[in-house]
């Protein structure tokens, strides 16, 4: 009959026969399946224990020198259930003005898991794998941007107009308007500028309110004007590329977890307010984890300009009341701008500089960096004045020469095909149905019936046929398997 013997019996067996029989401890660790240092373990736990000392007991130490305090772990329960949205780095950050040391990021993630205060994550993309590009000092560039979706008790809407530096992530601009139209926003540009002074660029979307390139007659817009007098160089994002103003993009979801979401007030002045104090903390007081768990001031008031230029308006008057027109250019090699046909010299030393135009009476004025630096006065016409602008002459939309079309699809590198040769549409086409006409010995390109592009032909001329008779392009042909 067998009978099943439990561990402790087994251990026991096996001591008694290392102290009755003699035998090499080897021997008997061999005759019963077990290293030899783990049969010295057992003799040792049965001289000092005895039988109960055999028995399976866990290996965890009796000591663990690296364990939380009980009063950090405390503390560090109560600051997680007062702001739930503070992660370990936030939590370490506070802890390290009350206790020293406090505990590393790990060990109080740790404690929020053991407590069911946070859930616990995959492991994430190393952050070494990421790649971020941010400019060398502050007031280089600041990233803008409107955010929606946010309501008073009423349920009324408003929108932000929100700024930030991006060098020093210090918010330069959290105003609340009703509409976010044109003027609304350029008056908290305008609003900005004067607070904090005027920065060398400004990053956008390609919204209506910030310009007015992608709109059917394209033109220059208020927001254009105010950075044009004011010799700010203004960036346009790529279509469809939230990613590229990704630290306002982090701002509005700050703005929202740690204000929008909490209160709400009945007023627009009594949000403004609310917020404007919360903006104070966010710039001076709260720690930014991209800069080290530092505030963003810190950095912000190493390069801050303050009220060193005059903050120009996009309807610029001059002391008679007339508005000033201004516009930019970029001195060529020999040390002049074009306007309106006409070459004027500004110095060789300004050679590939932007430089601000301004006309006055028949006067114009060139600044670099709000300098002037030269005055010509006027040799166009005086009825030419109203072609003083910066619409782009590329986009400007015409009304094409009539004649048989043929349609072709604008490829990803903003081209279309025609008779075997690529003729460039532009970027801002890509995807879209263009229309194709031979006039004389040009290829005229448009879009919904706009006139955008006119080449001279480059195709053989003996394809010309084949291309016409295929008003809609050459089939794909499908490989067989």
């Amino acid at each position: 009959m067998l009978v099943e013997l439990s561990m402790v019996e087994q251990r026991y067996q096996a001591v008694r026969e290392v102290i009755d029989s003699g035998d090499s401890i080897t021997a008997v660790a061999a005759r019963y399946g077990v290293d030899r240092r783990t049969l010295h373990r057992w003799l040792t736990r049965y001289a000092n224990g005895g039988l109960q000392a055999l028995a399976t007991k866990s290996n965890r130490p009796d000591t663990c020198p690296h364990q939380m305090d009980p009063v950090i772990e405390a503390r560090l329960v109560v600051l997680r259930r007062s702001h739930p949205r503070w992660g370990p780095r936030t939590l370490r950050t506070k802890l390290r003005e009350e206790f020293e040391p406090a505990p590393s990021r790990a060990a109080i993630y740790r404690a929020l898991v053991r407590h069911q205060l946070i859930i616990p994550v995959p492991a994430k993309r190393a952050k070494s794998s990421y790649i971020r590009f941010e400019r060398s000092k502050a007031m280089e560039l600041w990233q803008m941007d409107v955010v929606s979706r946010i309501y008073l008790t009423n349920g009324t809407q408003l929108h932000c107009v929100t700024g930030i530096d991006d060098h020093s992530r210090f918010c330069v601009s959290a105003q609340l308007v009703s509409r976010a139209t044109a003027k609304p926003v350029c008056d908290a540009l305008l609003l900005a500028l004067r607070r904090h002074g005027v920065p060398e660029e400004i990053l956008t979307d390609n919204g209506r309110v910030f310009t007015g390139k992608h709109q059917t007659k394209p033109a220059t817009v208020l927001f254009d004007r105010i950075c044009q007098n004011n010799d700010i160089k203004h960036r346009l994002t790529a279509p469809y590329s939230p990613t590229t103003t990704g630290k306002v993009e982090r701002l509005h979801r700050t703005m929202r977890s740690e204000f929008f979401e909490l209160a709400t007030y009945d007023t627009l002045e009594e949000t403004q307010a609310a917020l404007d104090a919360w903006v104070v903390t966010y710039n001076a007081e709260r720690p930014h984890q991209s800069l080290g768990d530092v505030p963003p001031l810190r950095r912000f008031e190493l390069a801050r300009r303050g009220d060193e230029l005059e903050v120009i308006d996009g309807d610029y008057a001059e002391p008679d009341g007339t508005l000033r027109k201004s516009l930019r250019r970029n001195v060529d090699d020999k040390g002049r701008v074009l306007i309106l046909h006409y070459r004027y010299h500004v110095g060789n030393a300004y050679r590939g500089e932007s430089v601000s135009v301004s006309l006055n009476d028949g006067l114009l004025s060139v600044h670099h960096r709000g300098v002037l630096i030269a005055t010509h006065a006027r040799r166009h016409l005086p009825e030419d004045d109203v072609k003083f602008t910066d619409r782009p002459k590329a986009l400007r939309a015409s009304r094409p020469t009539l004649g048989d079309v043929v349609s072709r699809q604008v490829d990803s590198s903003g081209s279309i095909s025609f008779a075997g040769t690529s003729y460039r549409a532009g970027n801002a086409y890509k995807g879209q149905l263009a229309g194709v006409r031979l006039v004389g010995d040009t290829v005229q390109i448009t879009i919904d019936g706009n006139l955008i592009r006119t080449h001279k032909g480059r195709h053989d001329r003996s394809k010309e046929f084949g291309a016409l008779a295929m008003p809609h392009g050459k089939p794909r042909s499908h490989g067989v398997a």
